[in-house]
């Protein structure tokens, strides 16, 4: 059951990044989406799903690699 929660805690964040990337690519073509009047608004939006995202998958994976002790000192917590 743990594993499947956090399968899904990982799902939401990928499938953010995934409607920000089509946003963007779609504001590149030329193709507006119904709920945003403006291109530039469409885009914008775009931005904040993939930085948000991507910046869950690096921050859950640093986590992560931070708890086995596999990643560089300085990005160790604490005092160096």
């Amino acid at each position: 059951m743990a594993r499947l929660l956090a399968f899904i805690v990982l799902l939401i964040p990928a499938l953010m990044a995934g409607a920000g990337i089509k946003f963007l690519r779609d504001t590149l073509f030329g193709k507006l989406i119904s709920p945003f009047p403006w291109f530039w608004l469409q885009f914008v939006v775009g931005i904040v799903f993939l930085i948000l995202g991507l910046g869950f998958f690096a921050g859950y994976l640093l986590n992560k690699d931070r708890k086995n002790g596999r990643i560089a000192p300085k990005y160790q917590k604490g005092p160096k």
